[in-house]
């Protein structure tokens, strides 16, 4: 058997199973084709000619072994695999994170365009997890140092092999922070923070794949808005004057709106799909924060 054919063979399995693709692909097609390619490491430009390599006894055991994971345990192939893309760059991805896949990474490919006043110099990725959004903001801003702030000591583990990954070191540095009170006197031009944001209710209802992530990587209290309402009321204090801060709430954007009608969150849109994603500068934080 082919490359080709088994990814054939996967895909019609993968769409006869009650799969979610909440995690880097939306489709079994994708989803097949990503965990035969990163299992395998075949190079995407190689692609189609990669589809008439054949497979070894040994190979075509392996992946079985990952796509019955995939199936039987609805483990996320990001883990499976080893492997994340996010805004174009690869990854490493596994439990010790959430799998990468904001929409923030669309912003990041526009380079924020038309959101900043100036190209930042600092930024900093808040509840950073493994640190796809500072790092990839750091590739495209080369001028720009970067914090990556979590409060999970293995997220700043797999944080810090990202950062070494890209070969980002002395520029990009983690920090452990309870959301922002390791970051005490510092400053920065543009925050970006997808944060837990998620209800426990809402967690016990995710798809089986979203199980196996961590689960304080999602909640944030009884509504979702625990975490969010105190990014709101403290970035002002972190922001330079002319910085902004980009939050991602997911589907708890319409309870965020309905709370503070009179906030003038600016509700981003996405070419790629998503949603959620809000902007906010210093002088409308610190306008609003008594609010939050």
């Amino acid at each position: 058997m082919n490359v080709g054919q088994y990814i054939e063979q996967l895909e019609r399995r993968f769409a006869e199973a009650p799969l979610c693709y909440g995690h880097g692909t939306d489709n079994p097609v994708d989803e097949a084709a990503y965990l035969v390619f990163a299992s395998l490491a075949l190079d995407w430009d190689e692609y189609p000619a990669a589809l008439l390599r054949e497979l070894t006894v040994a190979e075509q055991e392996m992946l079985e072994q990952r796509s019955r994971q995939r199936l039987t345990d609805r483990v996320p192939t990001a883990y499976l695999v080893g492997t994340a893309w996010f805004a174009g760059y690869p990854f490493k991805s596994d439990r010790r994170a959430l799998v990468p896949r904001s929409p923030i990474a669309e912003l990041v490919q526009n380079r924020f365009e038309p959101l900043l006043a100036a190209e930042p110099q600092r930024i900093l990725d808040l509840c950073c997890g493994g640190g796809c959004i500072g790092i990839a903001a750091a590739l495209e801003f080369p001028g720009a140092r970067v914090d990556l702030a979590d409060l999970s000591v293995p997220a700043l583990q797999l944080a810090t092999e990202n950062i070494h990954l890209h070969g980002l070191e002395g520029r990009v540095e983690v920090q452990q922070s309870d959301l922002f009170a390791g970051l005490l006197g510092r400053r920065y031009d543009l925050i970006l923070c997808n944060p837990p944001y998620v209800s426990e209710e809402e967690v016990d209802n995710l798809p089986a794949e979203f199980h196996h992530e961590p689960r304080d990587g999602l909640i944030s209290g009884e509504t979702g808005l625990a975490l969010p309402r105190q990014i709101l009321a403290a970035a002002a204090d972190y922001l330079s004057d002319r910085g902004i801060l980009i939050l991602e709430v997911g589907y708890s954007h319409p309870l965020l709106s309905e709370r503070y009608p009179e906030v003038p969150f600016l509700w981003l849109e996405f070419e790629q799909g998503g949603e959620g994603v809000l902007m906010l500068t210093r002088e409308q934080l610190l306008r609003y924060r008594d609010r939050f």
